[in-house]
């Protein structure tokens, strides 16, 4: 996207609709539950270990959103399925 504001916005939009899904998920709990849990954690070390290492090494803050919002995309379809 041309707007860096626009893509930020944008991911907060996405990011809304997964801890919806989350949440609903987390609710019935079980062993899904847990499962999720553990996915969340594991999920937010490794994109934030990304994102740091995609700005060590020159990347800027666009491709750090689009990471992201591919995750968030990613996280959709699973939670959905």
């Amino acid at each position: 996207m041309f707007n860096p504001f626009m893509t930020s916005l944008l991911l907060a939009f996405e990011a809304q609709r997964v801890i919806e899904l989350r949440l609903v998920r987390l609710a019935w709990g079980g062993q899904e539950g847990w499962a999720e849990i553990n996915s969340m954690v594991f999920e937010k070390i490794a994109a934030a270990t990304e994102a740091t290492t995609t700005l060590l090494t020159g990347g800027s803050h666009e491709d750090v959103v689009a990471r992201y919002r591919e995750h968030v995309a990613a996280n959709t379809e699973r939670l959905r399925a």
